[in-house]
């Protein structure tokens, strides 16, 4: 099976699993029912998977994975707030049905974690492999080796400042809030990762901002 043909068969069976573990809880579902929710053998899923409650993972992963694309391509010339701006009015109009389905399910997934163990380690491990990438970015951006202590404490910090800003964003959208509420979404993460970096992270760098 070529990597791509995994990868989505591996985001298939996750989908599924999602659904499932939100509709009936992760205890009350088990690898046959996902497996008969995606159309293969029980089999086919352990495969891919070393137990149910890891199927949720590449959904988990889909969790941060958007920011995480914004964070890599984000110009200097732009501050944090601008570029979250323009990303996320771009994700608005381009985005697929099935990447919308997906957010909402790993927002899902996000929010049930708090209460099952299993998800919640998932959750975590999906933000400290954010905080190793961020260390590059965050070191390219301020002109630091990605390992210096510096860098690696405000990697840490601002991973933390966006796990706690999507956790709460999450469970009041899940929770019946207006979207409309949210509007500012990407001032809150700026604001977020400001704070927690005491204002390292977050401007515009080199000549163009001093232009």
């Amino acid at each position: 099976m070529s990597e791509q043909r995994r990868h989505r068969v591996r985001m298939e069976i996750s989908r599924e699993a999602a659904r499932l573990f939100w509709k009936q809880g992760v205890d009350g579902t088990t690898g046959d029912q996902i497996a008969e929710a995606v159309g293969l053998s029980t089999r086919t899923i352990w495969r891919h998977f070393r137990s149910k409650e890891s199927c949720a993972e590449p959904i988990v992963a889909w969790s941060v994975e958007w920011e995480m694309a914004v964070l890599r391509n984000w110009p200097p010339h732009l501050s944090l707030e601008e570029h979250f701006k323009e990303e996320t009015a771009r994700f608005a109009r381009e985005s697929s049905t099935v990447e919308q389905v997906d957010t909402i399910l790993a927002t899902q997934m996000v929010l049930l974690a708090e209460k099952e163990p299993a998800l919640r380690t998932a959750w975590l491990m999906a933000c400290d492999q954010v905080e190793g990438e961020l260390a590059e970015i965050v070191g390219k951006r301020l002109g630091l080796p990605a390992e210096s202590i510096e860098v690696r404490l405000h990697a840490a910090a601002t991973s933390a400042a966006l796990r706690v800003i999507n956790e709460d964003i999450g469970a009041a959208l899940l929770g019946g809030a207006d979207p409309a509420q949210f509007v500012d979404a990407p001032d809150r993460i700026a604001r977020a990762v400001r704070t927690a970096t005491s204002g390292a992270v977050g401007n515009a760098v080199g000549d163009a901002a001093q232009d």
